[in-house]
């Protein structure tokens, strides 16, 4: 079989055999045969009852996959169900009963049969199984814990014959009065130190990949795995996952899963690496329990580069399937939405979104000449027409753009044309959002900036961006919930998310919070003007008119060409607000 016909998949494997067979056939050949054959029939019967296939069952072994591990333990318990009723009416040294092993696993298809890993662990949880019962690992125990009308005992990590890492082993308890018992195993308790506490629902942080190529070229390369799976799992709305902002804060620095987990409140860690050679990649991933320790779902990829964009979909998959979470076909064709096959264009678009984020007027000049660069490459990938439809609007806020209109309805063309190529662009729409209440149309933009979040109930950036459309629609109570929201899923965010909740907390009436906003937002961008906007704003209205010039001076030194005629021009808020900042501006001495 070569490299390019290796055809893996996920699978639940059972794996059963006779306790006692060659002393059974010692003693009773023809007899023990005979019985073996019609267990057999019986088992098969169940197999394909539970939607599972025989694989190979030669001697007294049966193998059979399922799609469904709650199939395949369900199925197993009614193979022991029945086999003890027939074993009642034999002599005690004439029963034949068997041990089960069920394991989820990664197997390699070889035409009809399964070989790898996924398949040895299911054979050595049938050896520790005790006669007529059944042994399943720790990735099947984590699908049917809740699922099934069962007990268990969990037996701790067992080292097994031939595989590398020690595997979680539970035993089944199938007398009808141990449903729902989990003997032997301690809970997870959330940690006293988490910085927030853990959510409702599963809870995702994705580390940036590890870089394992010497070439520091390639660093754009893993970031752009990470971003990709951290996009796509961010549009589950059965799952909270931790922005791609945060969790890079981590990147090159020695973490432990359980500081993570603590700093950004969050129970599982998805971590990775990535060294790509040529035309070949290899990647390894693994889905840690924070709180437990215990490893989920782990994997290592060797795959031709060109398949890279298909990889990226199969361990999200992965890690939904891992955290038990079920997709309708809806949900399931916005996971994996439209994006490119161009590497160079997606590297690109990385490097644009992180020059955008430094919220400076030279960042968004180099952010739209690479975004035009990666169009030329693939004028078919949404996202970078998303990106410079931001980038103009945010030419408006900068002062470089010669006429605003122009500019808007540019940013308004472009949002569409991203939304055209890829419906489900839940970016694009809240670009539109922010275009349409820059008009002031107040109403269409929080429309749109919620059909973002529906799009995609995990992005901090369309919380934020909905956040700002309702500061300038005069709704600033609103608009903190939205923003304190988008910094959860973004805890160490980039200066935007506190000059937005500086606005909210200013139009509040919450002055020393706006200011301390303000001052978290220069601490990540010193050299943006809109932090000291909103101190001076709010040191005058505070009567605290000497820090207020302090603040607007510094405005002047980072943009001298500062004009409070053409401020006044841009300003989106409804016109009494607008007219108030204003003045409060020109109080602080601005001109």
């Amino acid at each position: 079989m070569t490299t390019q016909e290796v055809k893996r998949k996920l699978a639940a494997i059972l794996s059963a055999d006779v306790k006692g067979y060659s002393r059974l056939m010692g003693e009773d050949e023809k007899g023990t045969v005979r019985t073996l054959n019609a267990y057999k029939e019986v088992m098969t019967g169940l197999i394909q009852h539970h939607r599972g296939r025989v694989v190979d069952a030669p001697g007294d072994n049966v193998l059979a996959e399922f799609s469904s591990v709650v199939d395949s333990v369900e199925c197993a318990v009614e193979i022991q169900k029945e086999l003890k009723t027939r074993n009642a009416d034999l002599p005690e040294n004439r029963k034949m009963e068997f041990r089960i092993g069920v394991n989820l696993g990664d197997v390699i298809e070889d035409g009809e049969q399964i070989l790898g890993d996924g398949v040895n662990i299911a054979a050595r949880l049938e050896s520790l199984s005790d006669v007529g019962g059944i042994c399943i690992s720790g990735t099947a125990f984590d699908q049917v814990k809740n699922k099934l009308n069962l007990g268990y005992n969990y037996l701790g990590k067992q080292a097994v014959k031939n595989i590398a890492e020690p595997i979680r082993v539970y035993r089944v308890l199938m007398e009808p009065e141990r449903t729902g018992e989990v003997i032997g195993e301690r809970k997870a308790k959330p940690r006293k130190k988490m910085a927030f506490p853990l959510p409702d629902k599963p809870s995702v942080a994705v580390l940036p990949f590890v870089n394992m190529s010497r070439d520091p070229e390639q660093e754009f390369f893993s970031d752009g795995m990470t971003e990709e799976i951290i996009t796509a799992l961010s549009k589950v709305p059965q799952l909270f996952v931790i922005a791609r902002n945060s969790t890079f804060t981590y990147k090159g620095k020695p973490v432990k899963v359980k500081q993570v987990s603590e700093e950004l409140g969050v129970r599982y860690v998805l971590e990775g690496s990535v060294q790509k050679s040529g035309d070949r990649v290899r990647i390894t991933a693994q889905l840690i329990d924070a709180l437990s320790g215990h490893h989920l779902w782990a994997e290592r990829y060797d795959r031709d580069l060109k398949d890279i964009f298909a990889l990226q979909d199969e361990i999200t998959m992965k890690v939904i399937t891992a955290l038990q979470v079920e997709l309708t076909a809806g949900e399931m064709a916005g996971v994996i939405a439209k994006g490119t096959k161009n590497i160079d264009a997606f590297i690109k678009y990385l490097r644009a979104f992180e020059l955008a984020n430094r919220l400076t007027k030279e960042g968004n000049a180099q952010a739209k000449k690479i975004l035009e660069e990666a169009i030329a490459l693939d004028p078919d990938y949404s996202r970078l027409y998303t990106g410079l439809s931001l980038a103009q609007t945010y030419d408006v806020w900068y002062g470089t753009t010669e006429s605003i209109e122009q500019s808007l309805a540019r940013a308004f063309e472009l949002a569409q044309k991203a939304i055209s190529l890829d419906d489900s662009n839940a970016a694009a729409y809240s670009a539109l959002g922010t275009i349409y209440a820059m008009k002031r149309q107040y109403d269409q933009a929080i429309a749109e900036g919620k059909r973002a979040i529906s799009l995609d109930p995990n992005s901090a950036d369309n919380f934020m961006q909905l956040g700002w459309v309702l500061n300038w629609a005069g709704r600033a109570e609103e608009a903190i919930l939205y923003i304190q929201n988008a910094i959860r899923r973004n805890p160490l965010p980039p200066a935007s998310y506190f000059v937005n909740l500086a606005v909210a907390y200013r139009d509040s009436g919450l002055y020393e919070k706006a200011i301390e906003a303000s001052k978290k937002a220069l601490q990540r961008e010193p050299n943006s003007q809109f932090p000291y906007i909103h101190m001076a704003i709010s040191y005058i209205r505070l009567g605290r008119e000497e820090e207020a010039r302090a603040a607007a001076a510094e405005i002047l030194k980072i943009n001298p060409e500062f004009s409070l005629e053409r401020y006044s021009k841009i300003l989106p808020f409804l016109q009494p607000v607008a007219d108030s900042i204003v003045e409060d501006l020109r109080k602080a001495g601005l001109k």
